[in-house]
């Protein structure tokens, strides 16, 4: 039968999280399953004044088309907050807001990649990305995580094996393990990289959510060869949809190109909002409580796993961010545990959507911290231990 569809939508999988959202917006349901920031932290005031002060002052301009590259003072700000955070001297001009990090993922993949090419990335790795990347139909080459970040050796072999064009990275609080990359396991990614002429990709949505252990530089601080996304949905609000891609002058001109075509330019009230609420407030202020928030229920999280989970069960212990990755034992689905699980009315992300290989990582399950309070956190973890103790026994 002769299809209308392109040949691409045939290997690109619905996203697993988004599917398993629809079920969870029943409000019995305790979910663990979205990477959602908690909405009680959203500066809604704060940005309603921002709003009415724009659009009060500068209407006619606001409700107009603008540029491609994005808003010039916002661009300002992120240079100058790449400088004072990571000793980076990035260039306004080297960086293009976007329509959310998904959309920067897009755009990096219309640039760089054509039908077959490699693309290298961790494992567990960020579904987002494997479901944008797969539009445009790679071989994905999968390296796995230890718990100091990627395995170094396994990268320089598979980058030595292949002509990949990029590896694709979250170096900081890992989506969907939690995991962080040690400062030395920065460098070694840096120089196989280099050694091998390879673009990275480095997505850093999570790195401003640290509530624990010491910050670390960038990979771009050691290999000037990287592409850097950031969003302001984990520190503002996910719902005005910006984002950001930071690149050299040879690259941004491509994706330049590709952004015009794509939508001619990001929503230009929503970048002029975020501005004005950034030259009014103090952002650091506001990440504190995000963090303070965070971090205090990724340790209860933590605490009612440990007194509630059966033996056998392993689980990342994050220094920031959304995200605790669990390990059942060999031969325990995940996928089994979810429809028991969701019967008691909790739910999670299965680990294996987080692979490209099929079948990898069936013993896995990611948890999400951000978005629930402590009550539900307790009586989620605990009818949660009760459907393992069923499969474990």
């Amino acid at each position: 039968m002769v299809t209308i569809f392109a040949d691409r939508m045939e290997n690109t999988r619905k996203s697993f999280i988004r599917e398993i959202l629809k079920v969870t917006q029943q409000p019995e349901i305790i979910s663990f399953a979205g990477g959602l920031p908690n909405s009680a932290l959203f500066p809604a005031e704060e940005l309603a004044a921002a709003a009415a002060k724009v659009m009060s002052e500068d209407a006619a301009n606001v409700l107009q088309y603008s540029t491609t590259e994005g808003y010039l003072p916002l661009r300002e700000f992120i240079a100058r907050r790449y400088l004072e955070k990571n000793g980076l001297e990035i260039s306004p001009s080297e960086i293009l807001i976007t329509n959310g990090s998904q959309q920067s993922l897009d755009l990096i993949a219309k640039v760089f990649l054509n039908k077959g090419d490699n693309v290298v990335i961790e494992i567990p790795g960020y579904l987002g990305a494997i479901q944008s990347f797969s539009i445009f139909e790679p071989e994905f080459l999968e390296v796995p995580l230890l718990d100091d970040g990627i395995d170094i050796d396994i990268l320089d072999k598979t980058l030595s094996e292949s002509d990949a064009k990029l590896f694709y990275t979250v170096p900081t609080f890992q989506n969907p393990s939690g995991i962080t990359y040690s400062q030395e396991k920065r460098v070694g990614a840096a120089r196989i990289l280099e050694k091998h002429r390879v673009v990275c990709v480095e997505d850093n949505a999570y790195g401003e959510l640290r509530f624990a252990g010491e910050d670390v530089p960038t990979i771009r601080n050691y290999l000037e060869n990287t592409i850097l996304m950031g969003s302001f949905s984990k520190i503002i609000a996910p719902g005005l949809r910006l984002g950001w891609i930071c690149a050299n002058s040879p690259i941004m001109e491509k994706l330049l190109i590709a952004k015009q075509a794509a939508d001619l330019h990001s929503n230009y009230l929503s970048q002029r909002i975020i501005c004005q609420y950034l030259m009014d407030n103090d952002i650091d202020e506001h990440i504190l409580k995000i963090k303070d928030a965070y971090g205090s229920r990724r340790d209860y999280m933590v605490d009612m796993m440990a007194r509630y989970f059966p033996e056998g069960i392993s689980y990342t212990k994050p220094e920031g961010g959304m995200f605790v990755w669990v390990t059942l034992p060999e031969g325990v689905s995940s996928m089994d545990l979810f429809d028991l699980a969701i019967k008691e009315n909790v739910a999670f992300v299965p680990g294996s959507p987080f692979y490209t290989t099929e079948g990898a990582g069936d013993n896995t399950l990611r948890l999400n911290f951000s978005n629930s309070d402590p009550d539900e956190i307790e009586e989620g973890i605990r009818r949660l231990a009760v459907c393992m103790k069923k499969l474990t026994s």
